[in-house]
């Protein structure tokens, strides 16, 4: 399918960053892929990369049994860019050596550019008083290389660091000791971009318009004439994917959506009215909410109540898909951070954060075969692809949705009228959000230009939910005494969802929401917001 794109090819050792290499390297418009690092020669001399990256990783070095990269890495003739680990074991392996460093660099540096390597030249944050080129850089080890390989010379330099960056232009092969895929190194984007362009000679041929038609072929050709099955969700993936797979064969598509009455308010109409009328995908729709709302009844723990909706959803869609005798495949919202996380699964140096999961957990039992158009796309690259499969931009752009819905948003055991109060509190909140606009800043109102500005409320924050609590307050309306329920408004910013900071929202919005929710949901009288980050807290409460 990408026979005729640049390809850049990212092995891994282990880095919990490495998926931002590659997202990085699509973001300059180059089609990447992330491999475990003990791939054989064989499959390097077929992949057909324009370059290589080796990423970062937890293992050291200077231990015996500790990864190391496959020998045609340094043999292809291609370029090279090893980055933390991946430097460290360039070095190790071409010659240099590395050892257990007395000081170890975690977090911000400042960075000396050093010998104007094609890599580094002229890329800077500021330049000394001496005339001397540097980077703000974020460091995360605690080896480092001593000595340079034969055929290497200096790069760059940091004050504990000595060896921050070293270079062999003959044979194109590029080592920093920083990353520069995350967001904390300010010209990492630069630094990337130039390799995978100036010297790595890749096209800026990867975007989400034209991989529709590559898809959309691709997709025919893997179903032929046969017919599918999808679960939709109204999550972005799910949606995404029907949009996708419709787009390819049409009818012979059929979505089970299943309402368990945990959506948002009115989502199930939203879907309907979306894909059933505007893009004539045909749609089963499952009105189950008694069915989950009983087997719900007196389930406190959060646990519990996650599988016995992840179970209810299988037993509901299995029963709908048993009924299309004629459907051959299975098609899911699976994306490439999945596919990626699951291929760590049990290699040696990989921290795997959890394992590629199938869509409601669905059994083998439905002898289907499996269909995963999104499988190699990063979330940003589903919500353009979506965009531009016409989808509309707020749904596409929405925050995330757990799985089990309100059901982890309500505390405690799970009850309709619940149910019914938060989904009202919770679209009051989005819709202030998003009604809410952010003034200009002022280098923007002066005309000069500016990074990425967020015009409201819901498109700067990350994620953000109306939380009920099973507890009642005492209250006074007018001249009468209230005893009603409790609602908590979330709001995080954050970039990996692995680490959050609560939204400071103004004071007037949130005013504003708590106002409203208490005069226009009967049942709740009070409206407190969480100010906790992750960690210690995690994003959902439950």
């Amino acid at each position: 399918m990408h026979a005729n794109h640049s390809k850049i090819l990212i092995l891994d050792f282990g880095s919990q960053v490495t998926q931002l290499i590659a997202r990085r390297v699509r973001e300059a418009g180059v089609f990447s892929e992330v491999f475990p690092y003990d791939v054989s020669d064989e499959f390097l001399r077929g992949y057909g990369a324009a370059g290589i990256i080796l990423s970062g990783g937890p293992a050291s070095v200077t231990e015996g049994d500790t990864p190391r990269a496959p020998a045609a890495v340094f043999e292809l003739g291609v370029p090279v860019l090893g980055i933390c680990y991946g430097m460290q074991t360039m070095a190790a392996q071409l010659g240099g050596r590395v050892e257990n460093g007395a000081v170890r660099e975690f977090g911000y540096a400042e960075l000396r550019a050093r010998g104007h390597t094609a890599l580094l030249n002229g890329i800077n944050d500021f330049v000394t008083s001496e005339g001397h080129g540097m980077l703000k850089v974020w460091m995360s080890h605690g080896d480092k290389v001593l000595d340079m390989p034969p055929g290497f010379k200096l790069m760059a330099s940091t004050d504990n660091c000595p060896i921050a960056g070293m270079a062999d232009e003959d044979r194109r092969f590029y080592a920093l000791q920083f990353h520069p895929e995350v967001t904390h190194t300010l010209q990492g984007k630069a630094i990337l971009t130039r390799f995978v362009h100036e010297i790595c000679g890749c096209k800026s041929d990867w975007n989400m318009p034209d991989y529709i038609a590559e898809a959309v072929e691709a997709i025919r050709a893997q179903v032929g004439k046969e017919e599918v099955i999808l679960g939709l969700s109204g999550g972005v993936d799910s949606s995404v994917a029907a949009a996708l797979i419709h787009r390819a064969i049409g009818d012979q598509l059929t979505c089970v959506f299943v309402d368990h009455g945990l959506l948002r308010l009115n989502e199930g109409k939203m879907v309907m009215d979306m894909f059933a009328k505007n893009l004539g995908v045909k749609v089963i729709q499952v009105d189950a909410s008694e069915q989950f709302m009983g087997k719900l009844a007196g389930v406190t723990d959060p646990e519990a109540k996650r599988k016995i909706i992840g179970a209810e959803f299988v037993e509901v869609f299995q029963r709908e898909a048993g009924r299309l005798t004629n459907a051959r495949w299975l098609a899911q919202g699976t994306i490439y951070p999945d596919v990626i996380e699951s291929a760590g699964k049990g290699k040696k140096g990989a921290h795997t954060i959890k394992s590629h999961h199938n869509v409601g957990g669905l059994p083998e039992t439905l002898n289907l075969k499996l269909l995963e158009p999104l499988r190699e796309l990063f979330k940003d690259e589903v919500r353009e692809l979506g965009v531009a499969l016409g989808l509309p931009h707020d749904m596409v752009y929405r925050h995330p949705f757990p799985g089990p819905g309100l059901g982890v948003r309500i505390l405690g055991e799970v009850k309709r009228e619940y149910a019914d109060l938060l989904r009202r509190a919770d679209a009051i909140f989005i819709e202030e959000l998003r009604n809410t606009a952010i003034p200009l800043p002022a280098e923007l109102a002066e005309g000069r230009e500016v990074g990425y500005f967020h015009k409201n409320w819901y498109d700067a924050t990350s994620q953000a939910f109306a939380v009920f609590l099973p507890v009642k307050s005492v209250g006074v309306m007018g001249d009468g005494r209230t005893y009603e329920y409790v609602v908590a408004l979330r709001a995080v910013q954050t970039q990996d969802f692995m680490t959050a900071h609560w939204a400071h929202l103004p004071h007037d919005l949130l005013g504003r929401v708590s106002n409203r929710i208490i005069n226009e949901v009967r049942g709740i009288n009070r409206v407190v917001y969480d100010i906790s980050g992750k960690p210690p807290a995690t994003i959902e409460w439950e």
